[in-house]
């Protein structure tokens, strides 16, 4: 996968200590839930998310204990346009 195939999940859970450090784990539709750092080399923000705020997460790798993702950030208003940008589009190639 690569950074064009970021997908967007939904914050279930925030860990400040876990084992290999802090944490958080979003549920993603078409994957289930998806682990990814807090730490500053995979999210990208300033603050921590919350439970039910919504995340852009790609660089995803499926491991053995489930998937990944190597980078995470908050969703932006350019994410919105871009998707029914590409939505548009998509309709129109089927007519």
């Amino acid at each position: 996968m690569d950074e064009n195939d970021a997908v967007r999940g939904i914050i279930q859970k925030i860990d400040s200590d876990g084992k290999h450090g802090p944490y958080a784990i979003a549920m993603v539709e078409s994957l289930g839930s998806v682990t990814f750092s807090l730490e500053r080399r995979v999210w990208s923000e300033d603050d921590k998310p919350g439970p039910g705020e919504i995340v852009i997460l790609s660089k995803l790798r499926e491991k053995r204990a489930g998937w990944r993702a190597m980078r995470a950030r908050y969703v932006r208003p350019s994410d919105n346009s871009r998707n029914s940008q590409a939505s548009n589009q998509q309709r129109s190639t089927k007519r």
